[in-house]
């Protein structure tokens, strides 16, 4: 699998998005400054990893958003290609219009750090399918707004469609509908806040994160 990882001023996963994607992967990903303007050809997928891209100045995501990298994620999104965005990359690609809604600032007003259980809501997915019949996961998340919000047209046609991927148990930050990560409408960008990169085994205490990366591999 050929990858890519976005990285903008103030991304600070994107060394944990290289680990798990060398390690589950066998490849090594492209790391690409975002003021380049040009994602390598030949693509896969590309990961827009978490952090305070630009210090989170303005809304989180929305100067990222106007990078000038994002012309060529927009293309490689419009090819098909596989794209995650991981907390803050889930903010960019909201403020992007990638993917529908936005993130706002957690209900508590406080910055939301554990290990979190999650449900699978779309289980054919291809960021899912290696789950199998697992219904609840553990993965980490570290937020200050990480409150998903958006109209209930749009909440409706999300549920209605499968498109919901993951949605919280215990909701940690006043998601409407317990949202944790949505997927595009081809089911080929997938934004989530919890960090799957975190749990692919190892030091950090949990694996449920790594058979998110294996389904990838399965569906390429």
């Amino acid at each position: 699998m050929r990858s890519a990882i976005i990285v903008f001023p103030g991304s600070n996963c994107d060394r944990d998005a290289q680990v798990a994607l060398r390690e589950i992967t066998g490849h090594e990903p492209e790391m690409v400054w975002h003021k380049s303007g040009k994602l390598p050809d030949r693509l896969d997928l590309v990961m827009v990893p978490g952090g305070f891209s630009y210090g989170d100045y303005l809304r989180c995501g929305a100067i990222a958003a106007n990078s000038p990298i994002i012309s060529t994620l927009r293309e490689h999104a419009q090819r098909g290609g596989y794209v995650l965005g991981i907390c803050n990359g889930f903010q960019v690609l909201c403020e992007t219009g990638l993917l529908p809604g936005a993130l706002i600032r957690n209900a508590s007003l406080h910055f939301a750090c554990k290990p979190q259980p999650l449900r699978i809501s779309a289980r054919d997915s291809a960021f899912t399918r290696s789950y199998g019949d697992t219904d609840n996961i553990l993965i980490p998340i570290a937020h200050h707004d990480g409150n998903y919000v958006a109209d209930e047209a749009t909440l409706d046609r999300l549920e209605g469609e499968g498109l919901v991927a993951f949605r919280y148990i215990g909701n940690p930050n006043g998601s409407a509908r317990d949202i944790a990560g949505v997927l595009s409408d081809n089911g080929r960008i997938l934004g989530m806040m919890p960090h799957p990169e975190r749990a692919i085994g190892g030091h950090e205490g949990g694996d449920h994160g790594r058979a998110l990366f294996d389904s990838l591999l399965s569906s390429l």
